[in-house]
């Protein structure tokens, strides 16, 4: 195969090396541009903004991501059996997780130490910790306002709490057309730009050649829909995941006596304490902006997307999908992306740029951040896992690929207010597929993180106002727990009408007792009751 592709490769270069370097510069021009106004967006904004929203939600919900958190992980447990019907909470769950796990972890955390350092994994765990608070706000809010489809099931998200609580449509479509370009567009690119780093440091395969063919396996698939897309994500992703962790699990094994040193390094490269550990950006700044960046293109916590996902799930209460989604910021970042910063910190490759990196050698590293961690891994198994590796990320890079969709796809119903064919949004996402896989690595993250941030700051902005209903859903949920468990109650059941602890009237009638969310439950526990002969 490779004799072929380097025979393509030669034939083409000579005609393709004035419009590549053309290429190449622009993109670069255009990444610094956009990697500073992500900049300033995030530490002099967005990383504040979710600290101390994260903070603020901690603290009015009890610290609720580490006083509930046995619940969050009885929430997912038994809603596999639930017979609640529609899409379960750990359906949902797995969804929200798939969309998370991947590119970020893999790549992300890698781009993140590169940046600024082992450090910059600290400020990842803090972002994750308190974003596991904001996690459960936003989840339980999409749960709160979402609305009934025409198919039976639920749709809901910011645009439709920003509209139904905040009485806003404008800002309620600003959020859906922003969302819509994330999605549709930038995270695109970045995705098809990390198979096309990824085939060309395995494969030797030129970035245009990967580009066609992505665009040839992605188009049928793009404009045959969300069920399409749905059947060919659902059995990758389980099957890499597993792979990934058996391969960190054998590295963390080999190397387990060297894992306290790797933390020390994280905790010293986190506040600027020994410059050594810093990354090609700086020190503490650094470590503080490409850790909150990375953290939350990772774990979404605060960012509005999982929202979207979460509000589809058929549940009795709204913070039963507010502990599930929760507790998936978790999982996300406090375990996978760990796991991953070790492979990087431990595996020999890395070595910390320190304080007088050159230009040059910056540049260099940050290039070759994309396939660090797959560097990692083959130093420690062997050449075999570069190759296993690069079928692991092209898997995670391509679920998400055809999987961002859905997120788009969601909004501009909403924008439109009806199904349509979307054929300007499957023709965006081909033309990203394409721009991505040309593109370098600064513009694609650059871009990513600039646009991500502006829908955060108008989600985190929005669920601020708006947490008071979430708190009372909370308070509600548990009274009826202690009722439950002092045996005066056979189930927690939200009933939104006349309820004392939400500080006011809830739009429409979807959580009232005879309302849709719980019709929906009861329609479902009945088919099962008279399949089963009961």
């Amino acid at each position: 195969m490779q004799p072929v592709l380097a025979s393509l490769t030669s034939a083409a270069s000579s005609a393709g090396n004035g419009w590549t370097a053309s290429l190449e510069r622009f993109f670069n021009d255009g990444a610094k541009i956009l990697d500073d106004a992500a900049g300033y967006l995030f530490l002099y904004l967005l990383a504040w903004l979710l600290v101390l929203g994260g903070l603020y939600f901690t603290m009015r919900t009890g610290f609720v991501q580490l006083r509930l958190f046995p619940y969050m992980v009885r929430a997912i447990t038994s809603s596999r059996d639930s017979k609640e019907g529609g899409i379960s909470s750990f359906q949902a769950f797995a969804i929200g997780l798939a969309s998370r796990v991947g590119t970020g972890n893999i790549v992300g955390v890698a781009l993140a130490i590169t940046m600024g350092g082992p450090g910059a994994v600290f400020w990842m765990w803090i972002v994750a910790l308190v974003g596991m608070a904001t996690g459960f706000i936003e989840a339980t809010l999409a749960q709160l306002y979402k609305v009934t489809h025409p198919d039976g099931t639920f749709r809901g998200g910011p645009a439709y709490y920003i509209q139904r609580g905040l009485g806003s449509k404008p800002a309620a479509m600003l959020f859906a057309v922003v969302i819509t370009f994330v999605f549709g567009f930038a995270f695109e690119a970045l995705q098809a730009n990390t198979i096309s780093a990824t085939m060309k440091s395995t494969f030797n395969i030129e970035p245009w050649m990967t580009a066609v063919a992505l665009v040839v396996i992605t188009t049928p698939i793009i404009f045959k829909g969300i069920k399409s897309v749905a059947a060919v994500s659902e059995w990758l992703v389980p099957i890499m995941t597993v792979v990934y962790a058996l391969i960190a699990v054998a590295i963390l094994v080999l190397h387990a006596s060297a894992i306290p040193g790797a933390f020390v390094s994280i905790f010293k490269g986190a506040f600027g304490i020994n410059q050594a550990f810093a990354g090609t950006a700086g020190g503490f700044i650094a470590a503080l902006q490409y850790g909150t960046r990375r953290g939350l293109f990772s774990n979404e916590a605060g960012e509005g997307s999982v929202p979207n996902i979460a509000a589809t799930a058929t549940v009795s209460h709204p913070v039963q999908q507010g502990f599930v989604q929760s507790l998936g910021v978790f999982v996300d970042t406090i375990v996978v992306c760990t796991v991953t910063a070790l492979i990087v910190l431990l595996s020999g490759v890395y070595t910390p740029a320190g304080p007088n990196v050159s230009k040059a050698a910056a540049k260099a590293a940050e290039d070759a951040a994309n396939t660090l961690t797959s560097a990692s891994v083959t130093n420690v198994l062997g050449g075999w896992a570069q190759y296993l590796m690069a079928v692991i990320i092209f898997v995670f890079a391509y679920s998400s690929l055809l999987g961002n969709y859905t997120y788009a796809q969601v909004n501009v119903d909403y924008l439109q207010g009806k199904q349509h064919k979307h054929y300007a949004l499957r023709a965006m996402i081909i033309v990203a597929t394409a721009v991505g896989s040309l593109s370098t690595l600064s513009f694609v993250w650059s871009l990513s993180d600039l646009v991500m941030g502006a829908m955060t700051v108008i989600n985190m902005v929005s669920i601020l106002a708006l947490g008071g209903w979430a708190f009372g859903a909370l308070r509600d949920w548990e009274a009826q727990r202690r009722a439950v468990e002092a045996g005066e109650k056979d189930e927690i059941r939200f009933i939104a009408t006349d309820n004392p602890y939400l500080p006011g009237t809830l739009p429409g009638d979807i959580w009232a007792a005879d309302g849709a969310a719980h019709a929906a439950i009861t329609e479902r526990r009945a088919a099962l009751e008279e399949a089963s002969g009961s």
